[in-house]
């Protein structure tokens, strides 16, 4: 991807020009609505895919690099026992991330390439993203300079405008789940605790550290909770810590809901704004969920000398782009165990996830 420094204009965003991206966010909710209502097929099998190495493990699976037999192509796929699915009672949260994965178009946005399933395993075949985790960057840098926190900011309140308007909440915004690839742009991923809504939910998820008061105190929330968890993000992004922590749950959970944080002194004092914003305690009063919605923080002062076209068009020179030598470099990854898939001589669970 080539960029252009002088390509780099500075146009003050209008609520003409947000007007403006609501219709296109309109077009793409269509798109989304009708592949989501459809039933894909994959024709892949974990066969096709030769393992490289493990990138990545979470609760929900392990993250492997893979490589396609046929194209040579690389992929990161994440492997999910079924076992451990059936256990948590996690089967329709799994369908559900599957459908988002598949349904979902958005520069910013981790999308599904392919699905398939053995006897022990779901596999969601997804891009390699070679620049590694944004989680991984924070901590070898111990922060971010404010200007790449503002350009990796951008791009994940462009993303969450396109899920809420799709009717989607992701959370589970951190650094963790944010991909880096090879430009320098990101990818916001896992929908392990993605949910279409209509107007309402209650269920108690997420990262403590960047759980919204409104989760903790189980009276139902909505998008409010995604725009909460991006104030945490841009705090820790800068100052390389979250702005609530504690090593006892319920006193972490305390702290949150007091809403009392202290910021750096190098932060500025328009990133403090929209972080006091954001981390509002009173969802009513947070931004992203007042009358202009999103629009409070696109045309915040923060983000005064920044144009959201070129953002979205992937036009702005990144402030950061990671050394990737080839399509297959894992060297952005921190080095991890082996770990071999299970073999099983029967199918598990197999009406359970006759509809993977």
């Amino acid at each position: 991807m080539i960029f252009d420094k002088k390509e780099e204009k500075l146009v003050h965003y209008t609520y003409d020009s947000q007007i403006s991206h609501k219709r296109h966010l309109d077009v793409l909710k269509q798109d989304y609505l009708k592949t989501y209502a459809s039933t894909i097929k994959y024709e892949k099998s974990s066969e096709d895919f030769d393992l490289v190495r493990i990138i990545g493990v979470g609760s929900y699976g392990t993250v492997f690099l893979v490589r396609d037999k046929t194209s040579f192509a690389y992929h990161a796929m994440k492997a999910i026992e079924k076992a451990q699915v059936i256990k948590k009672k996690n089967t329709k949260q799994l369908y559900q991330e599957k459908k988002i994965l598949q349904s979902i178009t958005f520069p910013f946005l981790i999308t599904l390439d392919f699905c398939c399933k053995d006897n022990s395993y779901i596999y969601l075949i997804l891009p390699f993203e070679a620049g590694g985790e944004l989680f991984t960057l924070i901590r070898r840098m111990k922060n971010l300079s404010e200007p790449l926190a503002q350009f990796y900011t951008a791009q994940i309140v462009l993303a969450l405008e396109y899920l809420h308007h799709c009717s989607i909440v992701h959370r589970d915004i951190k650094p963790e789940n944010i991909m880096i690839n090879e430009s320098g742009y990101i990818k916001l991923g896992d929908f392990g605790f993605g949910k279409p809504i209509k107007s309402r939910t209650w269920t108690i998820c997420g990262t403590p550290e960047y759980i919204a008061p409104e989760i903790i105190l189980s009276k139902g929330y909505t998008y409010t909770v995604d725009w909460w968890s991006l104030g945490i993000l841009i705090y820790e992004m800068i100052a390389g810590y979250p702005p609530f922590y504690h090593s006892d749950t319920m006193k972490l959970y305390e702290k949150i809901l007091n809403g009392i944080y202290k910021t750096p002194d190098y932060m500025t004092p328009t990133c403090k704004s929209l972080i006091r914003h954001l981390l509002d305690v009173d969802p009513t009063k947070r931004y992203g969920s007042l009358k202009a919605g999103v629009y409070d923080i696109k045309s915040h002062v923060w983000f005064s000398e920044y144009n959201w076209a070129m953002i979205l068009h992937q036009k702005v020179y990144p402030p950061f782009v990671p050394i990737c030598r080839n399509p297959g470099d894992s060297s952005n990854f921190p080095e991890m165990g082996e770990m071999k898939l299970k073999k099983s001589p029967v199918c598990l669970f197999e009406k359970d996830f006759e509809n993977f």
